[in-house]
């Protein structure tokens, strides 16, 4: 089997270190197994997309020495999308935010596990007729597990409980991330996905999506999220220094590559140089997928 992995940044502004340091790790993997690396980028929400961070994104990649086969835009891919929807056991849902955790605290007292967790309120069509519709799922009453590639660890959830019905289609028109990217990553072939543990709890109801699209979920593969001296994740929101600031000062690209390299948490890493590039770190990638 051909691997074909992917790095799927959301052009929302420039990127940072901790960015770079998945994209990096994302393209080992893909190269590392001989394997195609596809460029995504997830613009589907417009308000949010600044136009020049499409090619500051493909600089920073080409600086790192990190190259890619083809290049997809979610937002060129809406029928895709709304066919997939179609298909699919949903209905239109018009509460909002706040009355889904007011919902949640009079009906069970708290959300379960880390976020809030829909009650159910539209599912028999009690829908506010004058506000617009998001359009939910209607999970099947089954589990769904997914062990990761990477460390081992399953993580199982029974989909009415632990996940509830979750919005595909939001109520401005715009596709939810979990219908769009189980789409694509079907659709492109995507066979290992490679991203941050921040999205570990997302894989069993995307796995759930695959199947109930009729497609084999992918292997999934989570790793750590490089964080700041207090521990918090590096953000753009937070504002988190831009990847090309490093690259618009004259430093070496390889110098940035052994940083980010010695800041991985396997030892396999700890012994790079002082400059390196991307391919001279595919057989340290490659020893830690050995173990």
């Amino acid at each position: 089997m051909t691997v074909t992995g992917r790095f799927a940044p959301s052009p929302t502004g420039a990127m940072h270190l901790g960015n770079a340091r998945t994209a990096l790790l994302a393209w080992l993997h893909s190269r590392a197994h001989g394997g195609r690396h596809l460029l995504r980028f997830e613009d589907l929400d417009a308000g949010r997309v600044r136009p020049w961070a499409y090619d500051l994104t493909r600089r920073d990649l080409a600086w790192l020495g990190l190259d890619w086969d083809e290049e997809f835009r979610q937002s060129g891919r809406l029928d895709l999308y709304a066919a997939a929807l179609s298909r699919l056991d949903t209905y239109p849902c018009t509460c909002t935010r706040k009355e889904v955790l007011a919902a949640i605290q009079d009906s069970a007292g708290a959300p379960h596990g880390e976020e809030a967790v829909y009650p159910g309120t539209c599912r028999a069509g009690s829908v506010h007729p004058q506000r617009p519709a998001a359009r939910r799922w209607r999970v099947p009453d089954a589990e769904s597990c997914v062990t990761d590639a990477l460390t081992g660890k399953t993580l199982c959830q029974w989909l009415p409980r632990d996940v509830g019905d979750f919005v595909l289609s939001r109520n401005d028109g715009v596709y939810a991330y979990h219908l769009a990217v189980v789409v694509d990553d079907a659709l492109m072939g995507v066979t290992d996905v490679l991203r941050g543990a921040d999205l570990w709890t997302a894989s069993p109801r995307q796995a759930a999506l695959h199947r109930a699209l009729g497609f084999t979920p992918p292997r999934f593969l989570h790793v750590p999220l490089l964080t700041d001296y207090r521990g918090e994740r590096l953000a753009k929101r937070g504002g988190a220094p831009p990847l090309s600031e490093w690259r618009e000062r004259g430093e070496a690209p390889g110098r940035v590559l052994a940083d980010l390299a010695r800041s991985l948490p396997w030892p396999e890493f700890q012994a790079v140089p002082q400059e390196v590039t991307a391919t001279e770190l595919l057989p340290l990638w490659a020893a830690v997928l050995s173990r």
